[in-house]
């Protein structure tokens, strides 16, 4: 795994506990994760506790997540 930051076990365990609610059709949890994983990555990236591969590997699962979401209402 040359030139590959490793992932961040918070943000891991929030998105694990994000689709394991959504698995579920816990819908408002799912959200919460949601909200709490913005929330932690937003401090994570802005204290430089990311590396540059970390943030843009992050940025995409955003990317994924976003319209989900958006749209993942009782």
């Amino acid at each position: 795994m040359l030139g590959f930051s490793k992932k961040n076990k918070e943000l891991e365990e929030i998105l694990f506990r994000l689709h394991a609610n959504a698995s579920n059709n816990y819908k408002d949890a799912a959200q919460d994760n949601y909200r709490q994983f913005l929330k932690v990555f937003q401090e994570y990236k802005e204290k430089g506790h990311l590396k540059k591969r970390q943030i843009m590997y992050y940025e995409e699962k955003i990317r994924e997540l976003e319209p989900q979401m958006k749209k993942y209402t009782h």
